[in-house]
Formats: C-alpha cells, sequence, structure tokens
C-alpha cells in the first residue's frame, strides 16, 4: 500500500498533528475547516485528494501466484523430474499416476489459501455505512465513505463513529472502545486535549472509527479517514503479518531437501556402477527415474493433508472451526497461550457481583445481562422482605438511561453496558424498569457529567413528594454525602470515621478488579427540581456501593490448569485498565500473588528486545504491543497461539503461529484473520484443540515414520542390487503401486488413528525438536532394513534359481508389498506394542491391509492388472511363501520395541 493510495492524512499521521493534544481551535485551523462544516465544493475537492473514507485495499497474489505457490516443495520438483523421465522413456502411465497427485495437492492448498486472502475485506466490513455531517450548514446524512478530513459530524447515542475526529463539543459522552482497545468499559469523552504522549486508550479527547457511542452527544472534527485511521493503521498490520510456515511445514520442507540429496546421491552412485559395467543408456536412465520414484514418498502430501484434514472435522465437532489446515498440527507444538481479555477469558459482559451496604454485603450469581441468577448474603435473600436492598437497587436501576432486550435466546444492553449490568441485577430481585417507572414517576434527570462524575435521576414518591437518587463515582458521590444508611435502614450523621470507611470499603472492592460506582438519594420537595448539581446534589444520603465485574468465564479457570499441566504458558494481553487485568488473571490462576502487570507505556520504555517469558499480565497495551509480544515470543523459540475477538486483536492473531478467533463475540476481521475459530468463545475449547493438534501430530510422525520406511526399503533394494551387479529388481510402476496402493492406503488409516491417552500429561514439544530424532532414525532405518533386506533375499533366491529376471522381479514386488503392508501395525505408536494397543481399536487398518493383500493377489489372477504392474504369474504355494515372509519384519519390529519399553519402564523404576 503506498502514500498515494493512504492519502495525505495517512502519510501525515506518524510524525503529524497529535490531534489529541491540540485544542479545538487549532485542529480547525489546521484543517481548514469551521464549527459549521464544509461546503459541499469543498467537500468534493477534499475527497478527490484524500480518496474513500474506505481502506484501501491491499494487492495480495493472484489466483495462478496462489496456485503455483503450491508447486515450491522440493519434494514436488522431484517428483515432476521423476515424471518427465517417465514420459521421454514412454511410461505415460507412470507419469499420469505422480502428476495426477501433484495436482491434487496443488487444489487443497490454493482453496486454503485463497480464502486465507479475505482477511483485509473483511476487516473493511468494521467501518460505519452513514455519518451525520454538517455541510453548507446543515446537518445530512451521508455514507460514511464520503467523509473527508475537516468535516465535523454529529453524535448520539447508538451511533457507530464513521471516522476518527477530534471533539469539539461533548454532553456526557461515553464510548465503548473495547473492539479497537480492549477497554471492556465506557470510556469517558472530554474536549479538553491531553498530552501529545498519552496512549490510545486514554485519548479523551478523541473518538475512533469502529468504536460505538453508550450514552450522550458530541460534535466532533474528522482527522483522518481511510487507511489513515486507527483501525486502518492495523489493517496494515494485518497486511505486513503474512502467514507464517508451520513447525511440519518446515520440516517437511526440510525433509524434501534431504530426500533429494539422497535421491541424487544413490542414483549418481548406480548411474556410475552401471556406466562401468557398460551398461545401456536407457537401462541407465531407466534405473534413474525407478530411484527418484523409489527416493520420494508420493502418498506424502496427500496422507498429511487428509490427516489434518480428518482432525478438521473432529474440532468442528467440538465446537472448532479450522480455517487453515496446517494449523491443526501446529496446536500440538504450541508452548505459550497469549489470550485477549475481554469476551475470551471473561464472559465480555459487565455483571453486578457485590452490593455493599453499611454493616450489609450481598453477592450476586449469574452473567451477563440475564436478570437471572441468586442473590446471596448470609445465605439466599428474598429482596422483598430486604428493604435496604430494595431501596440499592431502586436508587440503582432509577438512575439509568440504558435498556435491555432479548433477542433470540439472550439479552443485550443497549446504552452503556455498566447501567445495564445494573439493571440486570434490578432484574434478578423481581424489579423490572417499568415497575420502578409506575412506582416513582421521573420527573427530572441531571445527565452524567465527567466533571461532575455523577448522574442523577428525580422521581415522585407514591407517598407525596420528591426523591434524588445520585450515581457516580464513588469519591464524588461520597463527598456530596452529609449522611449515611444504617444497618437498621435509619439514616445517621456521616463523620469524619464514617467516610473514612466508606472510601476504605470503596478501595477493598476495587483492589479486586472491580469497578465501583456509589449511590445515596435526597428526599425534598420541589426545590429538587432545580437544574443547578450543587443544589440538588447535596446534603445527600449515602446507601451502597455496587461492585461490577466483566467476570471470568467458569471453564477458564480449569483450561488454564489444564494448559498449565500440559507445559503451556498462558499469558493475558489485554487493553483494559491494570488493576482490573491482573485481578482477573489472579482469580483464573494465570498469575501468582507475586505476579505484576507490564503496560503499553511500559513496553514503550523497554528495549527492542524484553522477555515476554517473566511476565503473566499486559495491560493497556495497542495493537503494536499485542504484535511485538507476540514476535518477541516467537523470536525467543516459542510457538505462540494468540486468541482475541475485536478488530484490534487481528494483526496480532495473523502473527502467531495460531490465531483463534471467538466465533460469537468476535469480530468478522478477528475470524478472518485466524487459523482456528472458537464457535463457543470457551476458552477450554481451545484446550481440547490443543488436545486433538497434539494427537494429530503424533498419527502424522508415525505415518511418516512408515511411509519414509518404505522408501528405505525400497532404495535399500535398488542401491543392493545396483551394486552387486543384478537387473534392476523393481519397475517404476511398481515402485509407484508400492508407494500408492499399499504405503498410501494404509498410512490414511494410520493417521487417523484413535488417539493416546496421556496427551495432556505431556510437556509440548520443543519448538527446536527435530521430527527426525534419533528414534524416528531408527524406527525408519531399522524397518527399512527388513523390508529391503526381505525383499532383496527373495530377489536373489528367485534371480539364482532360474535366471528368470520377470520372476525375479514378481518375489521382490510380492515380499515387498507384504512386508510393508503388515509393519503398518507396527507404526500405530511409538509406546506401546500392537499387541497392547489391541486390533480393534483400528478397524480401518484392518480392513485396509486385508483388500490390499487381496489386491496383490488379485494381480496374478487377473490379467488386466498383472499387465499393467507387468508381473508374471506366480503359483499359489510361491506367493503365500512370500506372504508369511512378510510376517518376518512387523514381527522383528514389534519384539524391539517391547524390549525397549521394558528397558525404559526399568530405568525409570530405578
Amino acid at each position: 500500500m503506498n502514500d498515494r493510495q493512504r492519502g495525505p492524512a495517512a502519510r501525515a499521521a506518524p510524525n503529524g498533528p497529535r490531534w489529541h493534544a491540540e485544542a479545538p481551535e487549532e485542529a480547525l485551523r489546521r484543517l481548514a475547516a469551521t464549527p459549521d462544516g464544509l461546503s459541499d465544493a469543498e467537500a468534493a475537492r477534499r475527497l478527490r485528494e484524500h480518496g474513500p473514507n474506505a481502506l484501501a485495499e491491499a494487492q495480495g497474489p493472484t489466483a495462478i501466484a496462489l496456485f503455483a505457490r503450491q508447486f515450491k516443495s522440493p519434494l514436488v520438483w522431484l517428483l515432476f523430474a521423476a515424471a518427465g523421465l517417465s514420459v521421454a522413456f514412454g511410461h505415460a502411465a507412470d507419469a499420469i499416476a505422480v502428476l495426477a497427485i501433484l495436482v491434487i495437492n496443488a487444489c487443497v492448498g490454493f482453496w486454503q489459501e485463497h480464502r486465507a486472502e479475505a482477511s483485509l475485506a473483511a476487516l473493511r466490513k468494521a467501518t460505519s455505512p452513514t455519518a451525520s455531517v454538517r455541510r453548507d450548514g446543515a446537518v445530512r446524512v451521508i455514507p460514511a465513505a464520503e467523509l473527508v478530513p475537516g468535516d465535523v459530524i454529529e453524535l448520539q447515542e447508538g451511533d457507530a463513529v464513521p471516522a476518527d475526529a477530534r471533539l469539539l463539543d461533548a454532553a456526557s459522552l461515553r464510548v465503548v472502545e473495547a473492539s479497537l482497545t480492549g477497554e471492556s468499559e465506557p470510556v469517558d469523552k472530554v474536549v479538553e486535549p491531553v498530552d501529545a504522549e498519552t496512549p490510545l486508550a486514554d485519548r479523551t479527547s478523541m473518538v475512533y472509527q469502529g468504536t460505538g457511542v453508550a450514552g450522550g452527544e458530541a460534535t466532533a472534527l474528522v482527522v483522518a479517514t481511510g487507511s489513515g485511521t486507527e483501525i486502518g493503521r492495523i489493517g496494515d498490520l494485518l497486511a505486513e503479518a503474512g502467514d507464517q510456515e508451520t513447525p511440519l511445514q518446515k520440516r517437511l520442507v526440510a525433509f524434501g531437501r534431504l530426500l533429494g540429496l539422497v535421491a541424487l546421491g544413490v542414483t549418481a552412485v548406480v548411474f556410475a556402477l552401471g556406466a562401468a559395467r557398460g551398461r545401456p543408456l536407457d537401462e541407465l536412465l531407466l534405473g534413474a527415474v525407478s530411484l527418484a520414484v523409489a527416493a520420494v514418498p508420493e502418498g506424502l502430501p496427500v496422507v498429511v493433508t487428509i490427516a489434518l484434514a480428518a482432525g478438521v472435522r473432529r474440532m468442528a465437532r467440538r465446537r472448532t472451526l479450522v480455517r487453515r489446515l496446517h494449523a491443526v498440527e501446529t496446536l500440538g507444538a504450541v508452548t505459550a497461550i497469549c489470550s485477549d481479555k475481554t469476551g475470551t477469558l471473561t464472559v465480555g459482559q459487565m455483571t453486578l457481583r457485590r452490593l455493599l451496604l453499611p454493616g450489609r454485603r450481598y453477592d450476586f450469581e449469574g452473567e451477563g445481562y440475564a436478570p437471572e441468577g441468586r442473590i446471596t448474603g448470609d445465605g439466599a435473600v428474598a429482596p422483598e422482605a430486604d428493604p435496604l436492598l430494595d431501596l440499592a437497587l431502586r436508587t440503582f436501576a432509577g438512575c439509568t438511561s440504558a435498556r435491555l432486550e432479548r433477542q433470540g435466546g439472550g439479552w443485550t444492553a443497549v446504552g452503556d453496558p455498566t447501567e445495564a449490568a445494573l439493571l440486570a441485577a434490578a432484574g434478578k430481585a423481581g424489579l423490572t424498569p417499568e415497575a420502578v417507572e409506575d412506582a416513582a414517576p421521573e420527573a427530572s434527570r441531571l445527565p452524567f457529567d465527567a466533571d461532575r462524575r455523577r448522574m442523577t435521576v428525580v422521581r415522585r414518591l407514591p407517598e407525596g413528594g420528591l426523591r434524588a437518587s445520585v450515581k457516580g463515582a464513588p469519591e464524588a458521590v461520597v463527598d456530596r454525602c452529609s449522611r449515611v444508611l444504617g444497618a437498621d435502614g435509619a439514616p445517621r450523621p456521616l463523620d469524619d470515621a464514617a467516610r473514612k470507611n466508606l472510601l476504605a470499603a470503596n478501595e477493598r472492592l476495587a483492589a479486586e478488579g472491580l469497578r465501583v460506582l456509589a449511590c445515596a438519594v435526597r428526599d425534598g420537595d420541589d426545590a429538587l427540581m432545580d437544574s443547578d448539581p450543587e443544589t440538588v446534589e447535596d446534603a445527600l444520603t449515602f446507601v451502597a456501593f455496587a461492585g461490577l465485574q466483566d467476570p471470568p468465564r467458569p471453564e477458564a479457570a480449569r483450561a488454564v490448569a489444564v494448559c498449565r499441566d500440559a507445559g503451556i504458558r498462558v499469558s493475558m494481553i489485554t487493553g483494559d485498565q491494570p488493576r482490573t487485568a491482573l485481578a482477573i488473571a489472579r482469580e483464573l490462576g494465570i498469575a501468582g500473588p507475586e505476579d505484576r502487570v507490564v503496560t503499553g507505556a511500559d513496553l514503550d520504555r523497554a528495549d527492542a528486545s524484553f522477555d515476554p517469558t517473566a511476565t503473566a499480565v499486559f495491560a493497556r497495551v495497542s495493537p503494536e504491543h499485542k504484535v511485538r509480544i507476540v514476535r518477541e515470543w516467537r523470536r525467543r523459540g516459542g510457538v505462540v497461539a494468540m486468541t482475541g475477538d475485536g478488530v484490534n486483536d487481528a494483526p496480532a492473531l495473523r502473527e502467531a503461529d495460531v490465531g483463534v478467533a471467538m466465533g460469537k463475540t468476535g469480530t468478522e476481521t478477528a475470524k478472518e484473520a485466524a487459523d482456528l475459530v472458537v464457535v463457543d468463545d470457551d476458552f477450554a475449547t481451545l484446550v481440547v484443540a490443543v488436545e486433538q493438534g497434539r494427537g494429530i501430530y503424533d498419527n502424522i510422525r508415525n505415518t511418516l515414520q512408515y511411509l519414509l520406511a518404505g522408501n528405505a526399503a525400497e532404495l535399500l533394494l535398488m542401491l543392493a542390487a545396483a551394486v552387486i551387479g543384478a537387473p534392476t529388481p523393481l519397475l517404476p510402476i511398481q515402485l509407484l503401486w508400492i508407494n500408492l496402493a499399499t504405503d498410501g492406503v494404509p498410512a490414511l488409516a494410520l493417521a487417523v488413528d484413535r488417539f493416546e491417552r496421556d496427551l495432556m500429561r505431556r510437556p509440548p514439544r520443543r519448538p527446536d525438536e527435530r521430527l527426525a530424532d534419533r528414534l524416528f532414525l531408527f524406527n525408519t532405518g531399522f524397518a527399512g532394513l527388513l523390508s529391503g533386506g526381505t525383499a532383496l533375499g527373495a530377489y536373489l533366491y528367485a534371480l539364482g534359481a532360474d535366471g528368470d529376471e520377470s520372476r525375479a522381479r514378481a518375489f521382490a514386488f510380492n515380499a515387498l508389498v507384504f512386508a510393508e503392508l503388515l509393519k503398518a501395525f507396527a507404526f500405530r505408536s511409538e509406546t506401546r506394542t500392537a499387541f497392547s494397543l489391541g486390533m480393534g481399536t483400528n478397524l480401518r487398518l484392518c480392513a485396509v491391509v486385508a483388500v490390499s493383500i487381496g489386491l496383490q493377489l488379485l494381480s496374478h489372477a487377473w490379467a488386466p492388472l498383472a499387465d499393467f504392474l507387468r508381473t508374471p504369474r506366480l503359483p499359489l504355494a510361491d506367493v503365500a511363501a512370500l506372504l508369511a515372509l512378510g510376517f518376518v519384519p512387523v514381527t522383528t519390529l514389534e519384539l524391539a520395541k517391547g524390549l525397549r519399553l521394558r528397558r525404559e519402564r526399568t530405568r525409570r523404576a530405578a
């Protein structure tokens, strides 16, 4: 994306005006604007200059480029070379089989990457479709895309902010910025400028595109549109992050290089030996093609893809949708989960947790805005029999401008989420807004003001007279109180000691990570109708403190504990207040008593490199900070999963090894940027997905050992024959049959085998752990030596018996097929023998082996198949003997495994 595409406002943003630090008059002057707005002509000129108020479209790869990208693996180029040689020597069937596999695998990869390129398109959907703007002195509603820097917009409760704007005038303005900053509570906005270095979440003089007005009204000067907005900068981060190669992809690329080198080396040796013996050139090249086919496991890409796809189906049944196949395997290597707080570890809705009256405390159960849940004190509480509780709830519920609406099977808040939580709490006591209004109709109100930090509603009492219900910040309310209700309900003077006790109670609630509000009342006559707050909000009687919280999900703490047992670090990364974040983290077990919070400001002051492993909670962070944290984890060798739901999480989701978006509360941008989507927003579901990833990796590892052992057997057989000067023991078409029809099909059954039971009691794989470790190489080499040696013995026996090359090839072909099929049972597990696993736990593999053996027998009875494979008919006695010979490798492998496991158990016991 270049500067011309982004527009002048975007180019100036990094080092240009700090709009939040400038006075409204200065902002107007800089943009050559007036409080009455622009003229239509000037707006049209600026629209041509700056471009539409929409995110600039990143130039992604074309469909052709995406498809071509699927052919970059060394494995693929080896197969192309083999196919080309096959065509050159008239073996079209061999070439077609290889090319068909290549095309199928490329199509699967193309589809996955094509879907990933929809991320920026989803980000553009987050913009507001319309805006109220002043043009030529009149207020008009226009498409938000037509806004330009210098426009003056009007905002009211319920509006979505259509562009980044500097406030010119504001009345009780409160804005929900959770989707941008992660702040769970509405932010009070004021006109006064703030310090130039103020972080994004605290720029109270600004409103930003993609956020929502929770209450109040304002006029604001548009200072940035399109890609120049904060949400536009997130789009740039998302475009820059790019997709990450998974550990398995990296290991397969390394394997491809290794196999290529092995194939070239062995081919060169065989070619040189043949040339030294004076063999014809066409025979030498045919041997080269055979060796290339033998060296490359043609079924490997398809088997891995199918193994991952099977995992996708399993995870879908467990409420996790997978957008990128290889991310399934990466889950099994995750060493750290960086989790957003709001809506991920927490419910994402404010809830009244505690009501504190003098001498009394009430706890509220339930989550979110549903007016359902018990109220408890020393036991269950009957609100109708508790006048003080009734008064407190009526005071809080009657002093609000929010409302609750039932949508589908749940409840949603319209207006300030905190006020909606108070309505839900009153509903738990059977008090509806209608009941409060009917009992005491509203007579007047003083809206919330950021300077007063209070709101007042005056109501007419049934018995006559008026009552002012006041709600606001604890200090702001207590400061205006002269009396306090006693435990018996009678008001008492609020002396210095009582005032100190109230403020101490407020501090205790705040230390628990609760957002605290206070309420008070004043009874009087028509003097309460005065519009002067100094008159109405004076000589109040304190009633109660309310402690509110976006509560942790009940299942999140259990999921965090499972992660701890599995050796996975969980960190909280949020834009919320540090004290709130730390309290939630401690409640969930993410942070301990000694842990402290690192803020975005701390990160700005830190060196370029910092240690994320030393911190459990990051608070007040921006999208750039989140990306930086993830990058630092990865730079230190961690495999990172990042969870999130907001627009602000999208760049970090893309940057992480595994990005995990929430399905219910997640924005479309977050979902499209992520690799996985947790449908039910349940953190515990992610833990289940990690278990699936570990099991899938184990199955893929077992399958790789099985496949590569087969290729090793073929290479050893071909190389040994060349060294001793024997004719080529297997033809290319026979090798393809072995690799695909016998090795490939059982490999699919291994790839979807049942998982072992102790997956989540093991530590995660080390990020630098080699796929081809010592055990892997031993299993592969030993099995290859056994199968290749068995086939070589059968080949030399037949060749020595009558010198018939065709019959000798049939002996080698059948012996290798039977050995390969039967040894599949030895590769089901590295830690348990086939006998302890039980044959019935993978009936699919049993069926596949039986059918494949049947097809091999058919190749000697059905002429078309025998002609295709170029095998002569063998007597039944010979075939039976070769089948019995095929049991030698699997029996030896299982005996060796049993001895190894016994030695390991003895060593652990000692």
